[in-house]
């Protein structure tokens, strides 16, 4: 079995290993139709189930074969564009040869003596990042799994510089359209249920700062402690982007921890033409962003940056057999002194490779597309009489509702919504996320693909129409 390991005697064998398997990719994008074939979970599931692990293929293109069956041919390709569902991005090449590179050196970011270049590789794109933001010379961070697990850091930090006895006193304000990992990151933390305040959004779904105002002023006459806000810079629903400088305004006006989450809104970091939508997030105390959203990075990569790099010592813990006290008197920079995570996988590499092919310019171009794409569909579904679009965008996405001229009772278009969406989906032409707004449920289309053109978002509004009105039809014949 010592032949299957990646060394210099299997350098050859390896070669022509990944080699296969790229061909083999590289053949599925160059030939599909449609962004998922439609498979239903009791046609793929059986097929999975019936393979035994414990007899082993012994050859690479018999496995190939079957990942064929039981995978590539049934993935769902965020590459086509006409997925439009979720956050996810399709990704440059360059980020592509990061992640093969990483994989195979499987170097491991936690300790200087297991990376050495990928710690000062990390680090500087971290400083990189910081700069751009604006948080200033103190500034640090490190690299994480997504933005869940960057918020739980960063609401830990804001926890432990509170500085308060009594984690039942402490209060986490974020808007009703914000990330449900600020209280998911509110419960691991061991605070109350009612520790998360949710704040109501304006028509645009962007905080309401007036209401935060006073919900701090309560907070503070109560006896409470506002440990901290968290700001939205692109909210998964609706790409809404929070007013950040008045929320910054009224952080340091109740000496509260500012988080700005701008897991998707971080690409306007890389943007010129939209860098104003993040005026004031240079005054957070700690950022979240997600290259594998909008910087069309392959997951994982994400990071958490703070202002105050001395901040991060909360996360620190002290193993002899790691990162013994002595390393910091000899300055041996070790990044599990930040990290809530030991092992970790150089995902760096993939954004330092893009970065140095591509630049930072060319994924703020790719970024700005989109962004004008949402656009051009915003004005297309407004025009549409079919349809009610809820707000004109700021970043990528859109969320809409498909409205029958003959039909009032809101319920009914509830499941002619859900009907289309989920037809769509089975028929494999066209992928589209759903949420909820008012109790009500709609459609969404997250752009992320600069390769969609409007006439795809018009082709797939068509799509939904028929399919609702398919729905709308039967239902009648029901009826009658």
């Amino acid at each position: 079995m010592r032949s299957h390991l990646l060394n210099d005697t299997t350098a050859e064998q390896y070669r022509r290993s990944v080699t296969a398997g790229v061909e083999r990719v590289a053949a599925k994008l160059a030939t599909t139709e449609r962004p998922f074939t439609g498979v239903t979970v009791d046609a793929l599931a059986p097929r999975i189930e019936q393979i035994d692990l414990d007899r082993p293929l012994h050859d690479t293109a018999a496995v190939l074969d079957e990942l064929e069956d039981v995978y590539l041919r049934d993935a769902v390709y965020f590459h086509h564009p006409r997925y439009l569902a979720h956050l996810n991005c399709p990704v440059v090449i360059p980020a592509v040869l990061g992640e093969a590179i990483l994989s195979a050196v499987n170097s491991s970011l936690d300790t200087w003596d297991q990376s050495a270049g990928g710690t000062l590789i990390e680090r500087r794109l971290i400083d990189w990042t910081a700069e751009r933001i604006g948080l200033g010379p103190a500034a640090d961070g490190v690299f994480t799994s997504g933005g869940t697990q960057s918020n739980l850091q960063a609401l830990l930090l804001a926890r432990e510089e509170a500085k308060s006895d009594d984690l039942a006193k402490l209060r986490v304000f974020a808007s009703e359209a914000s990330h449900f990992s600020v209280k998911k990151s509110a419960k691991l933390l061991g605070l109350d249920a009612d520790s998360v305040v949710v704040i109501p959004v304006d028509h645009d779904q962007r905080m309401q700062t007036v209401a935060l105002a006073r919900e701090l002023e309560r907070c503070t006459r109560d006896g409470l402690v506002p440990m901290a806000v968290v700001a939205t810079a692109g909210t998964t629903d609706f790409g809404s982007i929070d007013p950040l400088p008045e929320i910054a305004e009224l952080c340091a006006q109740h000496g509260t921890w500012m988080h700005v989450d701008a897991a998707y809104g971080c690409g306007v970091l890389a943007s010129v033409k939209r860098r104003a939508l993040l005026d004031g997030i240079e005054r957070a105390d700690s950022v979240t962003v997600d290259y594998h959203k909008s910087f069309f990075q392959p997951v994982s990569s994400s990071a958490v940056l703070v202002r105050d790099a001395s901040t991060l010592r909360h996360a620190t813990y002290h193993a002899e057999y790691l990162n013994p006290r002595r390393m910091v008197q000899e300055r041996i920079p070790n990044q599990v002194d930040k990290s809530l995570q030991t092992t970790r996988r150089f995902d760096a590499l993939k954004l330092w490779v893009t970065l140095r092919v591509m630049g930072a310019d060319g994924i703020g171009e790719l970024f700005d597309e989109v962004c004008d794409l949402a656009r051009e569909g915003w004005r297309l579904l407004a025009a549409d009489p079919r349809y009610d679009v809820v707000v004109e965008p700021s970043l990528s996405t859109l969320v809409f509702r498909y409205v029958p001229a003959a039909v009032t009772d809101p319920a009914e278009i509830d499941r002619a919504n859900l009907y289309a969406r989920k037809a769509l989906f089975a028929s494999g032409e066209a992928i589209v996320a759903g949420t909820k707004v008012g109790g009500r449920h709609y459609l969404k289309f997250t752009l992320l693909n600069p390769e969609t053109k409007a006439s795809d978002i018009a082709a797939v509004l068509d799509l939904i129409a028929g399919h609702a009105e398919q729905y709308l039809g039967e239902s009648l014949d029901r009826a009658s």
